[in-house]
């Protein structure tokens, strides 16, 4: 037996006649009463099916929608074409219907317009989601692009190679999901971060390009462009390669995927580059969105001397040229700052002379002439600014620098604005212990080697470490890795990690590296993060099979779940009793 000659999207008007079979579900019912027109709607399209017979007529009307059935008939003109559609200028007048799967329960969405219900309803019943063609493409699309990543990473020299999905917890940025051991109880696995040890242990063994599609877990927070749980990257890495390496090889994939599946314009290589310090200087943020022509401005020195600004304060302004917008996006503007953690946005605008009026105008006037050289002030421009401590400055103005592009219409339209952001810190300072740690890889190579470990302030120590960046969208991170032990250890001695440590939690790679490690650099874009920005989707859960909710739940699968106390046993598990807390 077969259940469909043809998909409901094959036939046209050269198949009139032909006797066919089709399979799919019952899309829509249209009753005329002297004929009923119903809708065969497989992964491929729709075909609309007339019955004309009494019984075929009082079997589909019988039929709840959403049901899968099998159909045979005679393919004919139809007599209002539907120039839209593939098979818009046939249909099927059937001699027969089959139900292979009837839909037993009520429908808890219209299949059509389910991306208009909550999404928890959505993710509890993903599978009738997905029926919607709308997100059966996005999946289909997700998938195109995956291959597109391999096929072009395999033409050019890198070797699939998968890694382990139980292994052993590490520090690397994240919280892990760790397993528990029957065989070995009281010890556990962790799901992988991501497979960093083991790309760089695959160099150390000879291999000289390796990629895969890496699933990567880490129990963290779910964001618009974060997956909670889970994510897909396009994990790669090279032997004997510089940061220019790996630059040459994604610029020459990474944008000719984009072409190949956007018809938006975007960057060619060599994408721009820009230092983490002046990233932080003039956009407030480590990925900046380059369609928006706003910059941001440190104005501390001269206006913490002007009332209202409390002295110490970080001041970060932003000035809008030949500003149109009016006095209700002004006031949005200032709810915005305030949402979001700022006592208040200022702002000042200057008239068809020039003249510093509005809002702050008045604290401006003392220094107004310091102010317009500074920020290069003529007619009709707009500055708002904020005034608070320097964290909540840096990202208050980092976020009013989007919001006012995207308000007043400035961000370029359908393109794709690539760039890397390179020389990030190899440390920061703990703002609550006061302690060196690592900021970004510990695995990476400091600027300087081990002269720069041993004679600078940790501070001021650079690392061989690079974001890239599309649209405001950070796509992967990487670095050329550190291979050699001794700076391994000096590295991590500085953010508080004896050699002891090392040889426990990297034991593996920290004795690799003791056998002649080649210098090796490599990165990982996010997969679903490219497909989000190709798809335009804002959030990205949109464009993964089957996402978890924002609270880190899985709602068609009911996990996480609890299991049997067997289950626990085995593991040498016992739940502590949340009655003694």
């Amino acid at each position: 037996m077969t259940f469909r000659t043809h998909t409901c999207n094959d036939l046209t008007i050269k198949n009139v006649g032909e006797t066919v079979r089709l399979s799919g579900w019952l899309h829509s019912v249209r009753d005329l009463g002297a004929v009923v027109f119903f809708v065969l709607r497989d992964f491929y399209g729709v075909t609309q099916a007339v019955a004309k017979t009494e019984e075929l007529k009082e079997q589909i009307r019988s039929i709840p929608r959403e049901s899968t059935i099998m159909i045979d008939g005679k393919v004919i003109e139809r007599e209002s074409p539907n120039p839209d559609l593939k098979t818009g200028y046939i249909e099927i007048e059937p001699t027969s219907i089959e139900i292979l799967g009837k839909c037993e329960e009520l429908l808890p969405f219209e299949i059509s317009t389910s991306t208009q219900s909550r999404e928890d309803t959505r993710l509890k019943y993903r599978f009738l989601d997905l029926r919607n063609p709308v997100n059966k493409e996005k999946i289909a699309f997700r998938s195109h692009v995956i291959s597109s990543l391999r096929k072009r990473m395999s033409d050019r020299g890198f070797l699939e190679i998968t890694t382990p999905i139980l292994t052993s917890s590490s520090p690397e940025g994240a919280r892990d999901f760790i397993v528990p051991s029957r065989l070995h109880p009281g010890k556990f696995y962790a799901l992988p971060q991501a497979p960093q040890q083991y790309k760089q242990l695959l160099m150390a063994s000879g291999f000289d390009k390796y990629f895969q599609i890496a699933p990567c877990f880490r129990d963290e927070d779910a964001r618009a462009d974060r997956s909670p749980g889970e994510f897909y990257q396009l994990d790669m890495e090279m032997a004997f390669a510089t940061q220019e390496d790996v630059f040459n090889e994604m610029e020459a994939v990474i944008p000719e995927v984009f072409k190949e599946y956007s018809k938006w314009q975007v960057d060619s290589a060599p994408f721009k580059r820009i230092k983490f310090d002046d990233a932080m200087r003039d956009y407030c943020s480590d990925k900046p969105d380059l369609r928006n022509p706003l910059k941001v401005v440190d104005m501390t020195d001269m206006l913490q001397k002007a009332a209202p600004f409390t002295e110490g304060k970080t001041i970060k302004a932003i000035k809008v040229e030949n500003f149109g917008g009016t006095r209700k996006q002004i006031d949005g503007f200032v709810e915005t700052a305030k949402l979001n953690g700022a006592s208040s946005l200022y702002w000042f605008k200057t008239d068809e002379n020039g003249e510093i009026v509005g809002g702050a105008a008045k604290f401006i006037q003392p220094l107004k002439e310091e102010v317009k050289k500074a920020l290069a002030l003529t007619k009709n421009d707009f500055v708002a600014f904020v005034a608070e401590d320097k964290n909540v400055a840096v990202k208050v103005a980092g976020l009013m620098r989007n919001e006012m592009g995207a308000a007043l219409g400035l961000i370029e339209k359908d393109v794709f604005r690539f760039c890397w952001i390179v020389d990030f810190h190899m440390y920061e300072e703990n703002e609550e212990t006061g302690e060196i740690e690592f900021s970004h890889n510990p695995f990476s190579m400091p600027q300087g080697g081990m002269k720069a470990l041993e004679e600078m302030n940790p501070l001021d120590i650079y690392a061989y470490q690079y974001d890239l960046v599309c649209n405001g969208v950070e796509l992967s991170s990487g670095a050329v890795r550190n291979h050699d032990p001794q700076i391994m250890i000096k590295a991590f001695e500085i953010a508080g990690y004896g050699v002891e440590t090392i040889e426990k939690k990297f034991n593996a790679l920290f004795s690799a590296f003791k056998f002649g490690a080649p210098p090796h650099a490599g990165i990982a874009p996010g997969v679903d993060r490219m497909v989000m920005l190709l798809l335009g989707e804002p959030n990205i859960r949109e464009v993964i099979a089957f996402p978890m909710n924002k609270n880190a739940q899985d709602l068609l699968m009911n996990a996480p779940s609890e299991v049997a106390e067997l289950q626990l046993k085995e593991v040498g598990i016992r739940l502590a009793d949340s009655d003694k807390k």
